[in-house]
């Protein structure tokens, strides 16, 4: 059976930078660069991001553009007779399904979030009863249940409906209404009054700050950010490369997709601390941030039903297109290995990740005492961890060992898969830092996770 192809080269970098855009680039980002020297952060971002990201995207689109085949197969192809990277497949497909198994589920409260503000739910409400809602809504498994089926649904339908009619469809559509969405937002929150101590909290390098937390805990904060951004190592970009031509070179694709990932970033960043120092809000990071800080400022914000609608609009926009790029990831494994239709594979999936993501969503209320790892943990942080920690960096790392080692496909191999088309090319002699360089830096942030995580 043929590859499909996508039908254009904007199709393949909004469906790319869609997958590598998610929930993270809003509530890490933001809250990370201000309270890590603000502008000197930013720009240890941009430098690490070229220094490792962009490189390891180039991989894992020259693996799947070279095989035509997703993660599971696609080392099976190039791989030398007797070798074993193809088992780094199967790592992978695990990787994608058990992203999906808590991501679903926070996709689900970003539509539940975006229904409550679009019909007024917050109205008259105090700052305290804003900030219960969140603790509430994770109190009823039903509730979280609904959406999270409404978003496994509706994602397993879009792929359903073929690469090009669906998924690259769908996925433009979003993209560009998400990107539209953030810069009305950003110009409305840097336009309040006060709106100008948040961007210097952002923007500004504060040497003080940069002083008591030490250059190397900015450097490295910088470094773990600019890597995680790209959501690179499960195989999650390396289908999309197996979907494209090869008139174009594969370090300039990457560099577009790494790009865009870093205007959402900074964008979302120009949404909420000029509004958060506007209303004389502290900003925080995750959850906190966008489901109890960011509605009691809308709240407060005249006409903040629409952008509170706006907001989680975009929040939703930016959770699903990662989720339709893992859905498609997810549904070429089972036409790789086992050659279904897209109707057969999908209508399974629906019912795998469903099942698979309930534990996530009972780990809130009815299996809350299980905390694995450590104490306070929810089942989320722990396929979170699992994810983000471990399967990332392990993954990129054979991905990079793949494309260097000679006992892998090589450099060779991999250089001229990269350069083949017009665009940007990789010069040979970045294999001595490819080779002996970035290996160290992707396992020192392996080491890292780890070991902060448990510090």
């Amino acid at each position: 059976m043929e590859r499909e192809k996508l039908s254009s080269r904007l199709g393949f970098i909004l469906l790319s930078a869609g997958c590598a855009i998610g929930i993270g680039n809003v509530w890490r980002f933001p809250y990370v660069a201000g309270n890590s020297g603000g502008g000197l952060f930013v720009l240890l971002y941009l430098f690490f991001l070229a220094l490792m990201g962009i490189p390891v995207m180039t991989m894992e689109f020259a693996v799947g553009r070279a095989s035509q085949k997703s993660a599971v197969h696609s080392f099976r192809i190039l791989e030398k007779p007797g070798q074993k990277w193809h088992l780094h497949g199967y790592l992978a497909m695990a990787g994608n399904y058990l992203l999906m198994m808590f991501y679903t589920t926070v996709a689900g409260w970003m539509l539940h979030y975006f229904y409550l503000e679009l019909t007024g739910h917050f109205e008259n409400m105090t700052s305290e009863q804003v900030s219960a809602s969140f603790p509430e809504m994770l109190q009823q498994p039903g509730t979280m249940m609904f959406w999270m089926i409404l978003v496994v649904v509706l994602g397993f339908a879009i792929c359903s409906r073929g690469l090009q009619s669906g998924v690259e469809r769908i996925t433009k559509y979003m993209m560009i209404a998400l990107l539209v969405i953030m810069v009305i937002l950003a110009v409305r929150s840097v336009t309040l009054p006060g709106a100008g101590e948040g961007l210097s909290f952002y923007l500004l390098p504060d040497l003080k700050q940069i002083e008591a937390i030490g250059f190397g805990n900015v450097a490295v904060a910088a470094m773990n950010q600019a890597f995680f951004t790209l959501s690179i190592g499960i195989g999650s970009m390396a289908i999309f490369g197996s979907y494209i031509g090869k008139d174009r070179s594969l370090l300039g694709e990457s560099i577009n997709v790494a790009v865009l990932d870093t205007f959402v970033a900074i964008t979302a960043g120009l949404i909420i601390f000029p509004a958060c120092f506007a209303y004389n809000v502290n900003p925080d990071s995750g959850p906190g941030l966008i489901f109890m800080t960011l509605p009691n400022i809308f709240v407060s914000m005249p006409g903040g039903r629409l952008w509170g609608s706006l907001f989680f609009l975009f929040m939703s926009f930016a959770a699903f297109s990662t989720i339709i790029a893992v859905f498609e990831n997810i549904m070429s494994f089972g036409m790789d290995l086992w050659g279904w239709s897209r109707k057969k594979t999908a209508l399974i999936n629906i019912f795998v990740v469903g099942i698979a993501s309930i534990p996530c969503v009972l780990g809130f209320n009815v299996l809350s005492g299980f905390e694995p790892l450590r104490a306070g943990n929810t089942i989320q942080d722990l396929e979170d961890f699992l994810v983000s920690n471990i399967l990332l960096p392990g993954g990129s790392l054979i991905y990079l060992l793949f494309c260097t080692s000679r006992w892998g496909w090589g450099w060779k191999n991999f250089l001229s898969e990269a350069n083949t088309g017009k665009g940007a090319k990789l010069p040979t002699w970045l294999r001595i830092y490819a080779s002996y360089i970035l290996p160290i830096l992707l396992f020192v942030i392996l080491v890292y996770g780890i070991v902060t995580y448990f510090a």
